[in-house]
């Protein structure tokens, strides 16, 4: 009878085992076709010059070395970082307002619909609807600007406006899941921490900075990691709204790579630029985690 126990035990572990990898395989074979295999073709390109009409002529690190030297590259990497701070910093506290207006005042499914609404958006949908609304001389707000006594703004068509409005576009499309992310964490805190807070007579303020934010770490980080990362990578709004115009002043760093690679035709080229950001985003991705210890949660 001892005998056979190991033996059914190991034979049930077998079998979780399986049933564990049919589970994940068909995510992994996603990951395998659509990420990894295309992360390496882009590592064995970004040493080629190629442009598509001929076979790809090996170049070693010539490609990574004329990037060191291509201002427009640094100036689109300046932009990008630029368009994060004007637009992560806002997107969050926004966000985590709403999340918790939401958690202190309604439950309500219709609420919640409303404010994720403008996510479920298309990107290209959203920047079309505030390009016209934006127009100078047609757009509804500078009519009400107008109405109001005010200068019609140029908004996308100005060089020191554009990337300010790019941002507040996203910034109001995209609050609203970082608001559903923050409402998730807000509702996996346990109430009695709160009422304990209360007893020893600490404030609203004193709650939300010394019990909420800190057990919203784990999600704080998730929300920032995503965030940056994903801002890093704006391009449809801009391409439908400016395309890196008014004189280049929205000419972040990946409209430049798609330029490069469809426009200029320099694959090898544009290929070692988005394996350089990929660089960039897998190192902040690293800092923030362990900046936020994000191994580590608050409520264990």
């Amino acid at each position: 009878m001892q005998a056979k126990l190991p033996h059914a035990l190991s034979a049930t572990r077998r079998a979780e085992t399986l049933t564990a990898w049919v589970l994940v395989l068909p995510a992994f074979i996603g990951f395998a076709v659509f990420y990894a295999w295309p992360t390496l073709r882009a590592i064995e390109i970004s040493l080629t010059d190629w442009n598509m009409l001929r076979s790809p002529k090996f170049v070693g690190l010539a490609n990574y070395a004329a990037m060191v030297q291509d201002g427009k590259f640094w100036q689109g990497m300046k932009l990008s970082a630029i368009y994060v701070v004007l637009n992560i910093p806002l997107q969050i506290v926004l966000g985590l307002f709403l999340a918790v207006a939401m958690d202190r005042l309604t439950k309500s499914l219709f609420v919640k619909s409303l404010v994720l609404l403008p996510y479920l958006l298309s990107n290209v949908l959203v920047a079309m609807m505030w390009l016209w609304m934006l127009d100078p001389l047609l757009g509804l707000v500078n009519s009400l600007i107008d109405g109001l006594g005010f200068d019609r703004q140029p908004f996308f068509g100005g060089a020191d406006q554009a990337l300010l409005t790019v941002a507040a576009v996203n910034i109001w499309r995209h609050m609203g899941l970082v608001a559903m992310l923050f409402l998730a964490g807000l509702q996996n805190i346990p109430r009695h921490l709160y009422e304990a807070a209360s007893l020893e007579g600490a404030s609203e303020w004193q709650m939300f900075w010394r019990v909420t934010l800190p057990l919203l770490r784990p999600v704080m980080v998730f929300v920032l990691v995503t965030s940056v990362t994903g801002s890093f990578q704006i391009f449809d709004t801009i391409a439908v709204t400016t395309n890196g115009g008014p004189l280049d002043s929205t000419r972040v760093i990946v409209h430049y790579i798609v330029q490069n690679a469809f426009s200029f035709y320099k694959m090898g080229y544009a290929s070692a630029m988005s394996m350089t950001l990929c660089v960039v985003m897998v190192l902040y991705t690293v800092f923030q985690m362990r900046v936020m210890n994000a191994s580590q949660n608050d409520l264990a």
